[in-house]
C-alpha cells in the first residue's frame, strides 16, 4: 500500500461481481461458464485453451520459416501441453506442500491432483513444458533451439490470454492500491478478510491488507505486458540472427515483467521471506541479458558461424522431404541429395528458402 488516501468501497453482496471503483465499472462474472452433464466446465479452462489454440493458429503455419516440420512437431506440442499442466502442478504442490498432507497417502495423492480446486504455478509450467517437449524433439529429431524460437512466441499468446483467466476466478490479484485502474470483488475482498486473519496466508507472509480497498489488477499488468511481447517478438523475427535469439528476448522480456509484478502480489509462492517466482525471474533475465550480449559480441566477430538452421541445406531437404510426402509425392533421393551437397556454391533450393525466411512472419 502506498502512503496515500485509498478510496474505500464496501462489502460486495455478490461475491462473483467485479467492480473498478475509479472507472465506475461493474462486472457480474460466474466462474461456472456452463454445465454439462452434471459437470461444470470453468472459465478458467476455456480461457486457457483458447490462449492455446490460438498460440497453435499461429506459431503452425511459420514453424517451417525456423526449419521446423510442423508435421514432426505436433507431438511435441500435445507433450509440451501434458507435461506443463503436470509441471505447474507439481511446482505448486511442492512449495505448498504442508497444505496436501492428510491423515492418508492416498488423501494426499487425491488432493495434490485435484486441479479443480486450484493451484497451478506458470514457472513449473514452463519447465514441464520445456522438459517433455525437448525430449520428444529429440527423439523426433527436431532441431531444438527453432522449435523453442517459435515455441516462446506462443508462449507470449497462452500467457497473455490465459491471465483473463485469474480476472474471472479474482485470483493472482496485487496489494491495495490507488491506481485509476484499481479493482475488487466480492471474492477479492473475502479472501483479503480470511488471508490478513491471524494465521491468514497474507498476515503470516507479512502484508498489510484492507479487504475496503482496491487492488492491484496484475492479471492485467501481465497479459497486456505479454501480449505485447509476442507483437515484438513477432516483429523481430524475421531479423533474428541466430537460433535462439527469440528464446533469449522472451527470457529478458518476461523475467523483467515478472521480477516486478511478482513483487506486486498476495500469493506469491515463499521460501522463508523470499519470494521464489519473483528470485527465478531475476536470474533469468540476469542470464539472458548476459548470454544476449555474448552472442551479440559472437555475431558482430564471425557472422558466418550464426547461420540460421532454417537457411542450411540440411533443413530445406528435410521440409523438401516433408512437403512431397504431404502431396504424396515418393522421395527423389538425388534431389534430396542435390539440395544438401557440400558444393562450392549454395544451390537454388537453398536460396529460395532464405529468401523466403525473409519474408514477415
Amino acid at each position: 500500500m502506498n502512503g496515500t488516501e485509498i478510496n474505500s468501497t464496501e462489502m460486495i453482496k455478490d461475491i462473483y461481481e467485479i467492480q473498478f471503483p475509479e472507472l465506475g465499472w461493474k462486472i457480474h462474472i460466474d466462474p461456472t461458464a456452463f454445465t454439462i452433464a452434471g459437470i461444470d466446465i470453468q472459465w478458467y479452462a476455456l480461457i486457457i485453451i483458447s490462449g492455446l489454440l490460438l498460440a497453435m493458429l499461429y506459431c503452425f503455419p511459420r514453424m517451417k520459416k525456423f526449419g521446423v516440420d510442423s508435421d514432426k512437431a505436433i507431438d511435441a506440442v500435445i507433450g509440451g501441453v501434458i507435461g506443463g499442466i503436470i509441471g505447474a502442478r507439481v511446482y505448486y504442490v511442492l512449495m505448498n506442500l504442508s497444505d496436501y498432507k492428510k491423515d492418508t497417502f492416498s488423501a494426499s495423492l487425491i488432493a495434490a491432483i485435484n486441479i479443480r480446486s486450484g493451484g497451478l504455478a506458470i514457472y513449473g509450467g514452463i519447465i514441464g513444458a520445456v522438459i517433455v517437449g525437448l525430449t520428444i524433439c529429440g527423439i523426433k529429431k527436431i532441431k531444438i533451439l527453432p522449435m523453442l524460437d517459435i515455441s516462446v512466441i506462443g508462449f507470449l499468446i497462452g500467457q497473455g490470454i490465459g491471465r483473463w483467466g485469474n480476472f474471472v476466478n479474482q485470483e493472482a490479484f496485487g496489494t491495495n492500491t490507488d491506481f485509476v485502474l484499481g479493482m475488487t470483488g466480492g471474492r477479492i475482498q473475502r479472501t483479503i478478510s480470511s488471508g490478513m486473519q491471524a494465521g491468514g496466508s497474507m498476515f503470516e507472509n507479512g502484508l498489510n491488507m484492507v479487504w475496503e480497498q482496491p487492488v492491484h489488477p496484475c492479471f492485467l499488468y501481465e497479459s497486456v505486458w505479454c501480449l505485447l511481447g509476442f507483437v515484438i517478438l513477432a516483429i523481430f523475427a524475421k531479423h533474428r540472427k541466430y537460433d535462439g535469439q527469440l528464446l533469449l528476448m522472451y527470457m529478458t522480456w518476461y523475467g523483467a515483467e515478472r521480477a516486478v509484478v511478482e513483487g506486486l502480489r498476495t500469493d506469491s509462492l515463499m521460501i522463508g521471506s523470499i519470494r521464489v517466482s519473483q528470485a527465478v525471474s531475476i536470474i533469468i533475465l540476469a542470464a539472458s541479458v548476459i548470454l544476449q550480449i555474448i552472442m551479440g559480441f559472437k555475431v558482430k566477430r564471425d557472422p558466418e558461424s550464426c547461420v540460421l538452421y532454417c537457411n542450411t541445406p540440411e533443413a530445406v531437404a528435410m521440409l523438401e522431404e516433408a512437403r512431397r510426402r504431404k502431396i504424396g509425392i515418393e522421395d527423389d533421393n538425388e534431389v534430396i541429395e542435390h539440395i544438401i551437397s557440400d558444393d562450392d556454391e549454395p544451390n537454388a533450393a537453398v536460396h529460395e528458402t532464405a529468401a523466403e525466411n525473409k519474408e514477415d512472419l
